[in-house]
């Protein structure tokens, strides 16, 4: 990774404002979304867990992780060659 775990958790959380967003990053660089339907509870709007955060080399592989991210929050087919696809 090019980026500190910091760095890109503030990334990827900001991407999803206005809604809450929490990203955590393991030792072994494998990554959990988790954004929040709304700021009042903890409903789960989209989790997904097992990303491997050890390909985000640059901010093409983040753009399209966040991309992914969105469409899949927004129930959107994902192409089969995404870099989410093993961990989903």
């Amino acid at each position: 990774m090019f980026l500190s775990a910091l760095e890109l958790r503030k990334i990827i959380e900001s991407s999803f404002l206005p809604e809450r967003c929490e990203c955590t990053l393991s030792p072994d660089l494998m990554m959990t979304v988790k954004v929040y339907a709304d700021g009042q509870t903890d409903h789960l709007d989209l989790l997904v867990t097992g990303i491997d955060a050890s390909g985000l080399n640059g901010c093409r592989e983040i753009n399209d992780l966040i991309a992914q991210l969105r469409a899949r929050q927004h129930h959107v087919e994902v192409e089969p060659h995404s870099m989410l696809g093993k961990a989903l």
